[in-house]
């Protein structure tokens, strides 16, 4: 049994569904074996209990089952929904279902604040911090220490998680927990530039951020190496766990889509990033070999408008469907209309979409960009040796995992260019005949599940635990070493982060913060408090 607390934090602000987010995990590990069963994540934000206050929630939610679930703080991306936000909240059910009890903690979503439960037993805090762009909170330094201070002491918690580049409250999160002894995991989901002013920018905050970190995560051996270049972080401290898809949610039609009319199905925001524009020079041109093929696309976004003047322009109303933004929950049904899966994207860290479409039986053409040509699975070791083996043997499997692509017949591959991509949609067209959707289903489901990715994130976290504790001026060393001019700066506003938190533990000492009593659930209590929300009251 392996005991701790985990907080983690999110933000996707490069997506149309942006969130600004941090999840806290009550790492209390059971390694028996039990409770494995895979989270499926439909209608998972659809039923929540709403709770007058932090102070007294627990208290409101009746204990009716073995597990426990405590915790700190995490945001969540309700209402927001993209690839980056699901893989986290998937993490996090995974989680529940291991016996690791899991809080999370978002800023403020319109009314939506205070303390939530989700049907699975997840506890939110909408914490009251309003985001000013793109979902984003402001970035105040120390503005938010008495709150992250007061729910990592309330939940008990030993492990902060911070996820995403651009969340300003997942900087700030890190950077207090770690001065106030916390150890801090972070995980990377994107890949960023170098060039550009505003990379430059993020990529010294990453340094910054990164510098006292005790493990990191990255989603491909791509994102990796991205992610050490630009925060200078040691490359033995990066994991690669890779993402997974909820096979249960995206399944094939029960028949597939008949007759001769081919279907080309696009989700993805309608950006430059996501290559919108080659969109618009691929579709006319494939319409014109194959009349036949008809596209659907699913997005949003500021190229949405160059797609509807090439629709225009080459009188495609009838064999162009332009959807507008499709709701996570919709997604499977656009999908399963279809019989090609096509994504133009410019840069992928890991390209969640592409297992989608895999799992609900459409073969798949994309760019042969960042992390896409690592979906693959890892071989030859059993997950139920994790836990059993050496932490060494664990961190060896993390470390040396093979990665392969996905089968030939699955996904075809190229490049970045109009006409590469009109030859690989021409070989895909041709493979159809061969493809069983419910056949590939089936090999999805062998490859990848998120009950992998929650063992797999636990041997991190252990990893994590392991580590040293840094005294004040063993962590000043790593933020001086940060640059000759941005060292010292950095070195000082962590020495006002240090002095502030001294500050607010003379005037509310830990010992007078009350902590929250376990809540527990069954699954058949959860079921209970669906059908009537006033049973979780005392």
């Amino acid at each position: 049994m392996t005991t701790g607390n985990c907080i983690c934090i999110h933000s996707d602000v490069n997506s149309m569904d942006n969130v600004d987010c941090t999840f806290i995990l009550n790492l209390n590990v059971a390694r028996s074996g039990s409770n494995r069963c895979l989270f499926s994540s439909s209608d998972f934000f659809s039923h929540s209990l709403t709770l007058s206050s932090p102070s007294s929630s627990a208290a409101k939610v009746r204990a009716c089952g073995p597990k426990a679930l405590r915790g700190p703080t995490s945001t969540l991306p309700f209402p927001f929904y993209s690839g980056r936000p699901r893989e986290s909240v998937s993490k996090a059910h995974l989680q529940i279902d291991r016996e690791v009890d899991v809080v999370v903690a978002t800023h403020a979503y319109g009314n939506r604040s205070g303390v939530r439960y989700m049907t699975s037993g997840l506890k939110v805090y909408y914490v009251p911090w309003r985001p000013f762009f793109n979902q984003s909170t402001f970035p105040t330094l120390y503005g938010v220490l008495p709150i992250i201070r007061t729910i990592l002491i309330r939940e008990r918690i030993t492990i902060v998680h911070g996820h995403q580049t651009f969340s300003t409250l997942s900087h700030d999160a890190l950077l207090h927990s770690r001065i106030m002894g916390y150890k801090v995991v972070f995980t990377d989901h994107s890949l960023h530039g170098f060039g550009d002013v505003g990379s430059i920018h993020m990529n010294k905050v990453m340094q910054f951020t990164l510098a006292d970190v005790s493990q990191a995560i990255c989603v491909s051996h791509t994102s990796k190496e991205n992610t050490v270049l630009r925060s200078g972080l040691a490359a033995e401290k990066v994991f690669v766990i890779p993402n997974a898809v909820d096979t249960a949610m995206f399944k094939p039609a029960l028949e597939r889509p008949g007759g001769s009319e081919i279907v080309i199905v696009v989700i993805s925001r309608l950006v430059y990033r996501k290559g919108a524009d080659l969109l618009v020079e691929v579709i006319p041109e494939v319409c014109r070999l194959h009349p036949n093929v008809r596209f659907i696309i699913g997005g949003d976004g500021p190229k949405r408008m160059r797609l509807e003047e090439m629709r225009e322009k080459h009188s495609l109303f009838d064999r162009v469907k332009l959807l507008g933004a499709v709701p996570h929950a919709q997604v499977r049904s656009v999908l399963i209309s279809g019989h090609i899966f096509l994504t133009c994207s410019l840069t992928e860290a890991f390209c969640m979409a592409i297992l989608e479409a895999a799992s609900c039986g459409l073969l798949t053409v994309s760019t042969r960009v960042g992390g896409v040509p690592e979906v693959g699975i890892r071989h030859n070791l059993s997950v139920d040796v994790w836990f059993e083996d050496k932490l060494s043997y664990e961190l060896q499997y993390l470390t040396n995992s093979t990665v392969v692509v996905l089968p030939d017949d699955m996904i075809v591959l190229a490049e970045p260019d109009p006409g590469d991509i009109v030859l690989a949609i021409q070989k895909a067209i041709s493979m159809l005949p061969k493809i069983d959707p419910q056949a590939m289903h089936n090999r999805m489901w062998k490859l990848y599940n998120w009950h992998d990715v929650a063992k797999r994130t636990e041997i991190v976290y252990d990893r994590a635990m392991k580590c040293a504790s840094q005294s004040l001026s063993e962590s000043l060393s790593r933020y001086f070493s940060c640059g000759a001019w941005a060292g010292k700066l950095f070195s000082l506003v962590m020495i006002l982060s240090f002095l502030f938190w001294h500050l607010l533990e003379l005037w509310q000492p830990a010992d007078d913060i009350e902590e929250v009593p376990d809540v527990i659930f069954s699954h058949n209590c959860e079921g209970e408090m669906m059908q009537n929300p006033n049973n979780g009251n005392p």
